[in-house]
C-alpha cells in the first residue's frame, strides 16, 4: 500500500482541537511537527557540509532536480517545500491508525476543522498510535502502519515548507520523484471530507509525472531499477484489488448471514496470503509488502483503496485536457466545487467513457 502517500493535517494548523481529539493529540501533533521543522536545514547547507556523506549528497542533489522538474514540467507549486532536509533518526515520520468494521471496507473517520473528515489518525510516536488503536471499539479491525511522508497542504511554506526526509530520500529514483509529485499535488487541490478524491488526484499526478521524469530525465540504469520495482508493485496492486473486490462482494451479499460471511472472509484472506507467497517467491528476496500482508485486514484494504478508486477518471481527464497540466488542474478544481457524490460520479463516468471507447490514458 502506498502508505507513504498519507496526509496528516497537524493540530498546529488547526486540525486538532481539544473538543474532538483531546489535548494529548493536539500536543503530540504540535510538538512532533515542530521537532521535524527544527531538524530541517536547507539542502545547500547539507551539500556544502564536508560531514555529509557523499551518497546523501547525491540523493539530495537528485531531489532538487526532481523538485525543479515538478515546477517546469508539471506546473506544480514553486514554493519552499522540499528545499530542506531533515534526518529524523527513525524509519517513519508518523504512524497512521485506520479502522473498519469486521464486515465492511468503510473506514472509521475522524473530523478536524481544516482537513475535514479523514479515514485515519496520525501520530508521531508509534507507541501512541498503537495505544490509540487498542482504545478503539473491539468490533473494529485496526491497522497501524508507518508513513514516510505527509503534506501540510502548503500551510507551512511560510516556515520553510515540507522538508525532504531520511524516511524516503533513499527510495529508487522513480519512486522518489513520484513521492515528491504526489505530495506537491496536495498543495494544488485539496477538498475537505473527501480522502478518496484527494488521494486519487495526487496518485494520478505522481503516476503521470513519474513516468515523464523517467522517460526524459533518468538514466537507463535508473529506468531499469524502477521497472523492476514497478513490476512488483503492479502485481501486488492487482492482487489486492482482486481481494478487495471479493471482500466487497461478500459483505454486500444479502443472502448470507454474518456468521457465514465471516467464515468466507477467512477463506478469502487465506487465499490472499497464499497467492502473495507465490508472488514473493518470484521476487528474488524482495520483501517490501510483507508488512502489509502481515497486518492485512479490512482497515488496510480500505485505506489502500483511497489511492486507487478515482485514478482512472483523473487520467482520462488529463487526456481530455490535451495533457496540459495547467488545464488539468483547473478542471480538477472545477470538479472540487461539485458536491461529493457528483464529483465522484463524474470521475467514474470519465473512466467508463475511456473503457467504452477502448482507449486509456497514457502516463
Amino acid at each position: 500500500m502506498r502508505a507513504r502517500l498519507a496526509l496528516i493535517m497537524l493540530a498546529l494548523l488547526g486540525a486538532g482541537c481539544a473538543s474532538t481529539t483531546g489535548v494529548g493529540y493536539y500536543w503530540q501533533s504540535v510538538t512532533g511537527h515542530l521537532r521535524l521543522m527544527q531538524a530541517a536545514r536547507p539542502v545547500d547547507q547539507w551539500l556544502s557540509d564536508p560531514q555529509t556523506p557523499s551518497a546523501l549528497k547525491d540523493r539530495l542533489a537528485l531531489a532538487q532536480r526532481i523538485r525543479n522538474f515538478a515546477v517546469t514540467d508539471l506546473a506544480l507549486p514553486d514554493n519552499a517545500s522540499y528545499h530542506r532536509y531533515a534526518d529524523l533518526q527513525r524509519r517513519a515520520v508518523v504512524y497512521n491508525v485506520v479502522a473498519a468494521p469486521a464486515l465492511s471496507l468503510t473506514l472509521q473517520t475522524w473530523c478536524f476543522p481544516v482537513a475535514g473528515c479523514v479515514g485515519y489518525r496520525g501520530y508521531f510516536s508509534e507507541d501512541d498510535a498503537q495505544a490509540f488503536g487498542r482504545s478503539l471499539d473491539a468490533s473494529l479491525e485496526v491497522n497501524v502502519y508507518p508513513v514516510p511522508a505527509y503534506s501540510t497542504l502548503g500551510w507551512m511554506n511560510w516556515a520553510g515548507g515540507d522538508p525532504l526526509l531520511n524516511t524516503f530520500i533513499g527510495y529508487p529514483e522513480g519512486e522518489l520523484a513520484r513521492l515528491v509529485f504526489h505530495e506537491l499535488a496536495h498543495q494544488v487541490v485539496y477538498v475537505r471530507n473527501d480522502t478518496v478524491f484527494n488521494e486519487s488526484f495526487a496518485t494520478a499526478v505522481e503516476r503521470l509525472g513519474g513516468t515523464r521524469w523517467l522517460q526524459t530525465r533518468a538514466l537507463p540504469q535508473a529506468q531499469a531499477e524502477y521497472a523492476r520495482f514497478d513490476e512488483r508493485r503492479r502485481a501486488f496492486r492487482a492482487l489486492t484489488g482482486t481481494v478487495r473486490l471479493r471482500l466487497q462482494t461478500l459483505y454486500r451479499d444479502p443472502s448470507l448471514d454474518d456468521a457465514t460471511k465471516l467464515q468466507r472472509k477467512a477463506v478469502v484472506m487465506e487465499d490472499f496470503r497464499r497467492e502473495y507467497a507465490g508472488l514473493r517467491s518470484q521476487w528474488n528476496g524482495f520483501a517490501g509488502y510483507d508488512g502489509f500482508v502481515a497486518r492485512a485486514n479490512n482497515a488496510s484494504f480500505a485505506a489502500q483503496a483511497a489511492y486507487d478508486e478515482l485514478v482512472p477518471g483523473f487520467m482520462t481527464l488529463f487526456e481530455r485536457e490535451d495533457r496540459d497540466y495547467a488545464r488539468f488542474y483547473d478542471a480538477v478544481r472545477a470538479l472540487a466545487e461539485l458536491p461529493k457524490e457528483e464529483r465522484h460520479k463524474a470521475l467514474h463516468g470519465l473512466a467508463g467513457t475511456a473503457v467504452a471507447s477502448g482507449t486509456s490514458a497514457r502516463p
